[in-house]
Formats: structure tokens, sequence, C-alpha cells
């Protein structure tokens, strides 16, 4: 009796490649380098064999022509990296209670709407990690209306977000007080948020290099846009830099990651120096 053949895996090749990274890089300001090969080779063949196609060029025509869009969502949900946890680069979150929100409020009645905007959302971590530190760093909480928005271009995370359940190492850096106050450890030992915490951020899918999805954010006060546009070239950064300008009131501020810098991306924001760290600022005149 003989063995079965193997079924070969269909193939990328080079120009396979050079015309899906185009077409991504259209669709959502990432671009992949020629370092990113394999990984952008593997979630190809996995999409062409749930979806049945034999070929890439198969695939791509689906992938083009298709009406509802939700192979190009599956897509990115496959072709996005999201790593993050609670408390991560924790200096702009001391910054936040003890700077931003204070000058904020300076200009602004007890009483008024405070919008913070978070993007990536990735799996919830960083906007709930916000609003932990808005209810037990900053004194004012109780004087405001404070509203924390929080988007993504992958709907599988933004869905993990809402379930709020999280591993050992996502909550690692969380001091021990504030995980038996916001959180129940499962059966499993994953952590489970408490639903108050959950309900206070509002997620949304959002390309941020898709004007159509960012013109609806503004009077934002605060946006952390942080690891990022590291993902991004030149051109995608410089409109993902302008959306977010748009979307914040004047005076309202910008957090990177420690690794970017808005001065080799656009001259429209101001640089501001806090005790905690350095962010971005929307000047109070436009400089476009």
């Amino acid at each position: 009796m003989k063995a079965a053949a193997a079924v070969d895996k269909p193939a990328i090749t080079e120009a396979d490649f050079e015309k899906f990274r185009e077409f991504f890089y259209r669709k959502t300001g990432i671009q992949f380098d020629t370092t990113k090969r394999y990984f952008v080779d593997k979630r190809l063949i996995e999409r062409m064999e749930v979806t049945h196609a034999d070929t890439f060029r198969e695939y791509f025509v689906k992938l083009r022509f298709e009406t509802d869009g939700a192979e190009m969502q599956a897509l990115v949900n496959a072709m996005t990296v999201n790593e993050t946890y609670f408390f991560r680069e924790a200096y702009q979150f001391d910054c936040l209670v003890n700077s931003m929100l204070d000058d904020i409020a300076k200009k602004r009645p007890p009483g008024s709407r405070i919008r913070i905007w978070s993007i990536p959302s990735s799996t919830g971590e960083e906007p709930y990690s916000i609003a932990i530190y808005l209810l037990e760093r900053w004194a004012r909480i109780d004087d405001y209306e404070v509203e924390i928005l929080s988007s993504d271009i992958d709907t599988s995370v933004l869905q993990a977000a809402q379930r709020g359940v999280y591993s050992p190492r996502s909550v690692a850096n969380l001091p021990k007080a504030y995980l038996g106050k916001y959180f129940k450890q499962r059966a499993d030992g994953d952590w489970t948020l408490s639903r108050d915490i959950v309900d206070a951020v509002e997620f949304s899918r959002v390309n941020l290099s898709d004007p159509n999805d960012t013109r609806r954010f503004r009077d934002i006060d605060v946006v952390f846009c942080r690891n990022l546009l590291i993902y991004f070239d030149d051109i995608s950064r410089r409109i993902a830099a302008e959306a977010m300008f748009d979307a914040l009131r004047p005076g309202g501020f910008l957090c990177l990651g420690h690794s970017e810098s808005m001065s080799r991306i656009s001259s429209i924001f101001d640089v501001r120096r806090f005790p905690d760290a350095m962010v971005y600022e929307k000047p109070m005149e436009t400089k476009r």
C-alpha cells in the first residue's frame, strides 16, 4: 500500500511578495520590508488555505474584488503584531496624572469632558492601564467627565480587549494591590478584569491611514499612539501625524513610544517637557 503523496503548499514568488506588500501598504499604511518575507509568506499561505485558493493569483483576485471586505479584515488581523502588557512604559502614565491632566484641567471648568484616545488598543492593556491610573492616581477624577476611547485596525484584538481576560505575563507589572482590586484569577491561572473597567473604555476599529475612519475623532485632549509608527514609512507616518493633530484640541497632548520621534516626521507639534516625560503638544495656533 503506497503512502499518500504530500500536498505541496502554494508558493509565494518574489513578484507576488512585491505585489502584495504594495497593495497592503496602500490599504493600511503598514510596509513590510524584505526582512519580514518569511512572516508575510507564512500568513499569506495560511489565508490561501483557509479560502481554498490554489495560487497566490487566485487569492489576490478574491482579495481585491470581494464586496464585503471580510477577507481583507481577516488578513489584516493575521498580519498585525500585537504584543503589550499592563503599565508598559509607565512613565507616560505618571506624566498623564502628574502633569498633562492638570494642565488640561486648568483651562476647563469642573464638570467638563476630557477625552483620551489610545491607538492601537491591541488587546486592551494600554487603555485599561490608563483607566486604573486615573482611578488610583489622579486626585481630580471626580471633578471631570473622563472619556477613554481605544482603537485598532485588528478586529480580533478588539474582541479580546472587550473580553478582558489576561495571562499572568500581561499583569506581571501591576502592583499586587491593583491586581487584587481590579482582577479575579480564574481556575486556568488567567486574570479577568473588572467589568466596571472594561465598560469604561469605548472600543472601535480604526485604520489610522484612512481619513474616513479618523475624521470622526475630534476634541481629543490626549492621544497615546505608542509603538505603531515604527511599522509605517515616512509618508504614512506623516498622514498618521496629521490625523492625530486634527483629532486633538489646541493644547492637547500626544504620547509616542520611547523609540519614536515626531521630529523626524513632522514639525506641526511643539515639544513639551514635563518632569516625568517629554510629550508633543498641539499649538494653540496652527502652524499649517
